[in-house]
C-alpha cells in the first residue's frame, strides 16, 4: 500500500498508511504492541486526522503477527488513584477517537488482543481474527478491573453475563469461541487475517461512505437512548443523508436503471 499524498506517515509507536481511501493504521512497538501514554496518544492523534479526512473511505487497525496489542504498558501503573485516572484518560482519548471515525473501522487482529488491546478491538465497528488469535480482559489477575472501555462495550457487545465471565475470570479466549460470542466477527488464517480486512475495508470503499457514517452514529448513539430517542436521533440522520450528492446519485440511478446501479463519490 502506498501514501497517496506524501508518502507513509510513521512514528515511534503508531504508522499510518492511506490507500486509494482505505487507511491502515498499524501498532509498531515491539514485542507485544503494549499500549504506552504515548502510542495511545498517536493513535489518538491519527484517529482524529482521519475523522477529518473527506475522501477517507474506511479504515483498518492492526498489530503484528505476534500480537494485535498485549495489554496496557504495566510498567507506566503507579498504585494511587491520580495516576489510575491518567491511565484510563489516555485509552478513553484514543478508543473514542477510533470510535468517533465516520467510517467503516476494521480491526485485524492476529496473536493476543488482551487487556487495553481488546478494549482498543473493541472501538472499532468490525473484528477479523486469526484463528490463532487470543483475546481476555486479564485485569482482574492484577486486582483491578479494566480502564479502557471494557466494561461498556464488552458488556454491549456480547452480554452482560459474558463480558462479566470474562472480566471476573480474566480468561484467555480461542477465536473459536470468540466468533461463537459476538467478540469477532470473522475467523480466517492467521497469514490471511489482513488481507481479509483490507478486502472487507474496501468492499465498503465504493458505497455511500458519508451514509454509512451517518447510520453508524444512529446505531451506536442510539444504543444509549430510549427507543423513542433513538428514532428520533434515526430520523435526523435519514434527514441529513438526503443531503448528500450520493443520495442525489442514488436516487437518480434507482428511477433511471434500478438497484444497485449507482455510482459513488463519497460525498
Amino acid at each position: 500500500m502506498v501514501d497517496e499524498s506524501a508518502g507513509a506517515q510513521a512514528s515511534d509507536a503508531v504508522t499510518l498508511v492511506v490507500d486509494d481511501g482505505v487507511a491502515l493504521l498499524t501498532l509498531t512497538r515491539p514485542p507485544l504492541n503494549a499500549l504506552s501514554a504515548g502510542l495511545l496518544a498517536e493513535l489518538a492523534t491519527h484517529a482524529h486526522k482521519l475523522a477529518a479526512d473527506p475522501s477517507l473511505k474506511a479504515v483498518v487497525i492492526t498489530g503484528s503477527d505476534r500480537a494485535f496489542a498485549a495489554g496496557a504498558d504495566v510498567t507506566e501503573f503507579s498504585p494511587d488513584r491520580e495516576s489510575a485516572r491518567l491511565v484510563t484518560a489516555s485509552f478513553r482519548a484514543a478508543c473514542d477517537a477510533i470510535a468517533a471515525i465516520p467510517r467503516p473501522v476494521i480491526a485485524a487482529i492476529s496473536g493476543y488482543a488482551l487487556g487495553g488491546g481488546l478494549e482498543v478491538a473493541l472501538a472499532c465497528d468490525l473484528r477479523v481474527a486469526a484463528d490463532s488469535a487470543r483475546f481476555g480482559q486479564p485485569e482482574i489477575l492484577l486486582g483491578i478491573i479494566p480502564g479502557g472501555g471494557a466494561t461498556q462495550r464488552l458488556a454491549r457487545l456480547v452480554g452482560a453475563s459474558r463480558a462479566k465471565d470474562l472480566i471476573w475470570s480474566g480468561r484467555q479466549v480461542r477465536a473459536e469461541e470468540a466468533l461463537a460470542i459476538g467478540l469477532v466477527d470473522r475467523v480466517v488464517a492467521a497469514g490471511e487475517v489482513l488481507d481479509e480486512a483490507v478486502r472487507w475495508a474496501r468492499s465498503f470503499a465504493p458505497g455511500a461512505v458519508v451514509a454509512m457514517g451517518l447510520a453508524k452514529r444512529a446505531i451506536d448513539l442510539g444504543l444509549d437512548l430510549s427507543l423513542t430517542a433513538g428514532l428520533e436521533l434515526e430520523a435526523d440522520c435519514f434527514a441529513d443523508s438526503f443531503a448528500t450528492d450520493d443520495a442525489a446519485a442514488g436516487i437518480a440511478s434507482y428511477l433511471e436503471h434500478g438497484p444497485g446501479k449507482a455510482h459513488f463519490s463519497g460525498s
